[in-house]
Parts: C-alpha cells; structure tokens; sequence
C-alpha cells in the first residue's frame, strides 16, 4: 500500500504500512531484539517529528530515522558481524550458531560478514539500504540526508572492498565466477 506524501498522514496508517518492514531491516543489522524495541522508537521518533512532505516519500525518511538508531548501536553491529564471520569459519557449528547464522545472516557468509564490519558506518549503511532496503540511490540518499553523489561514491567504495574481501568474486553473478 502506498502512503500519499501530498496530505497530511495518518500514523496509524504509517505505522500499519511500515512497521514490518522497519522491523525486518533493523532485525537484519542487529538482532529480532533489538528491532523489537528499535522499530517502535522508529514510530514514535516519526511521530515526534513530524513529517514534512517536502522530503519526499514517507519509507526513506522511516529508513533514515532506523538507520540513524542503528548507528546508536554501531559498537554492537559490528561485533555481530564479526561474531558471524567467526562463526561461519568454524568447521563444526553448534546448533544454536547454525539457527542464528541462518536466522540473521541469510544468504550472507562468513567473509561477506566479517568484510561487512570492516566498512566504515557510512559506506555500511548505504550498502545495507540497497541490500536490505531495496533503496534506489535517491532514496538512500533520501534515508540518510546526504547528496546523491556520496552515495554513489560510498557505494561504489563499498563494493570494491567488499569485492576485494570475497577474492575478487561478484556474489551476484551465477556461479559466483566475478
């Protein structure tokens, strides 16, 4: 369902259209417990400020807001990706390692996990917003109010240290051949 930006919103509304999605991106950077409590301060941080619609569409200004309390918990992100590189490396997995590898990390392995802590938050967070998100440059640009440009450059940064880090293999390409 899209949400109009020309009138004024109903949070009700906002909160029905969103919530999931916020609280699956924020679960996917830190932890199901951490979004639990997050994607709520998310709503009522939103519902604070208010929204403009000169910024544009509602779901980049929702993202923005999460992005900017994950990075509250940065020290705690990035020992999750560590801890999941680390935990991916090992030859013998627990269960409870294999559920949360599975649970959080996806599709991602270990190497992309530990190169993931390695970005600098900036470089991470667009990344992220595109993988996670699914946001176009604009709306990343958008989620984190800054220029067009930079995310193009951070993404573009991003990718060749994440490439590098993977041995110069494209994750995205079939037979992961680069």
């Amino acid at each position: 369902m899209n949400v109009p930006t020309h009138q004024a919103l109903d949070l009700d509304q906002i909160f029905d259209t969103y919530f999931t999605e916020i609280h699956r991106y924020i679960a996917r950077r830190l932890s199901r417990d951490d979004a639990d409590d997050l994607a709520g301060e998310v709503f009522l941080i939103a519902a604070e400020g208010g929204y403009e619609p000169s910024r544009g569409d509602v779901k980049p200004w929702l993202y923005g807001i999460a992005t900017k309390l994950i990075s509250r918990h940065h020290r705690g992100e990035v020992r999750r990706w560590r801890a999941l590189s680390r935990t991916a490396e090992r030859e013998a997995h627990s269960h409870e390692d294999t559920t949360l590898a599975r649970v959080t990390a996806g599709a991602l392995t270990g190497r992309l996990a530990g190169a993931l802590a390695g970005l600098n938050r900036g470089d991470r967070d667009v990344v992220l917003l595109v993988a996670l998100g699914g946001f176009t440059h604009q709306e990343v640009a958008t989620a984190l109010e800054i220029p067009y440009g930079t995310v193009a450059s951070r993404l573009s940064r991003a990718r060749k240290r994440l490439r590098l880090a993977l041995g110069d293999v494209n994750p995205l390409k079939e037979g992961h051949d680069g």
